[in-house]
């Protein structure tokens, strides 16, 4: 079987994942970082990262530091 790449909006929705933005504040998303847990049908798991078009290296760093942080913070 060969690998599939597919818009990754689908498999968001399918996961139920969503964001909130705050219409009033006029706020739109401008870029994206996603890191999916795939599992293949051996039950072997990797990771896989994914990431919108038009992000510099250094906006992705950025926003995977921010993440970390964020995520240690929700875990305290």
């Amino acid at each position: 079987m060969s690998d599939e790449t597919r818009s990754i909006g689908d498999v968001l929705d399918a996961l139920g994942i969503e964001a909130t933005f705050d219409e009033a504040k006029g706020e739109l998303a401008a870029g994206a970082i996603v890191l999916l847990k795939v599992i293949d049908e051996d039950g072997d798991v990797r990771l896989s990262i994914a990431y919108s078009d038009g992000l510099s290296w250094v906006e992705r760093a950025g926003m995977i530091h921010i993440a970390e942080t964020m995520e240690a913070q929700v875990n305290q």
